[in-house]
This record gives C-alpha cells, sequence and structure tokens, in this order.
C-alpha cells in the first residue's frame, strides 16, 4: 500500500507524519523507517524507528531515491512501514515523475509486502489525477 500526505507548506504533513511513524512502532511486528532529506526530525522520531536522512548518500532525483528505497527494502525482510518526507525535495517537483515514481513504489511495496506513506507539498488540485489511481490520500 501506498499512501501520500498532501498539502502546502506549514499545513502539518510532517507532523502527521511523525504520528503516524510513532503508530506505526506501536504496531509493527518489523521494522519501521523514516526517511527525510535532512536530519530534522531526530528528536521527533522515537528512536525505535530508523532515521535516514537521503542527504547523508547524496540522493538526488526520482530515479536515484527509487532505487535507495529498493535497496533498503531488499536489505531487510523484516521492514513494514518505510515514512518519507520531503518527497518533492528528495525527487523533483514535477507531477508526472511524481506519478511514474509512485507507480514504481506502488509495485514495489506489492513485491516487498511494505507500506509505504509519502509527504508531498502540494495541493491535491495541483497533482495529477491518476497519482490517486495508485495511491491512497490520508486524510
Amino acid at each position: 500500500m501506498v499512501q501520500i500526505l498532501t498539502g502546502g507548506p506549514g499545513s502539518g504533513k510532517t507532523k502527521a507524519l511523525v504520528q503516524l511513524v510513532h503508530a506505526a512502532v506501536e504496531q509493527s511486528a518489523g521494522n519501521v523507517i523514516c526517511v527525510e532529506k535532512k536530519r530534522k526530525l531526530v528528536h521527533e522520531v522515537t528512536n525505535r524507528a530508523r532515521l535516514i536522512a537521503t542527504d547523508d548518500y547524496a540522493i538526488a532525483g526520482f530515479d536515484a531515491f527509487y532505487g535507495f528505497l529498493a535497496g533498503v527494502c531488499a536489505s531487510n525482510h523484516d521492514i513494514t512501514d518505510i515514512f518519507v518526507d520531503a518527497t518533492l525535495r528528495i525527487g523533483s517537483r514535477d507531477a508526472a515523475e511524481l506519478l511514474v515514481f509512485l507507480q514504481k513504489v506502488s509495485k514495489l511495496a506489492e513485491a516487498s509486502d511494505t507500506a509505504f506513506t509519502f509527504t508531498v507539498s502540494a495541493g491535491e488540485a495541483a497533482l495529477p489525477t491518476q497519482i490517486f489511481d495508485v495511491v491512497k490520500k490520508v486524510s
């Protein structure tokens, strides 16, 4: 399953994502991962979740980001949930590229039996409607 949290800057996406991470840690029988661009959430995310900053690995663009996520899933079969903050800053602000990325992640989610949740700093109207055929919007 792939979910997204949408909204403009300052709309509370990151705070909601942190709450989802904490809930997943309490319910998961495996590992929970939280991915961010820079190390900003170190004090908000419980240490029971693995926090990874993509800048530490020079990840830029959706192709590199997908490869990184696939590698994380391949390296640990006990991952139940992956949460990602600042998706557009890691990948790109191109909505068409985001759609292709989410389609690939949807297949990865099925193959690895991992749930993905992404924050997307854009209003729902600014995104291609096909995205919502692939992902579920978190209310």
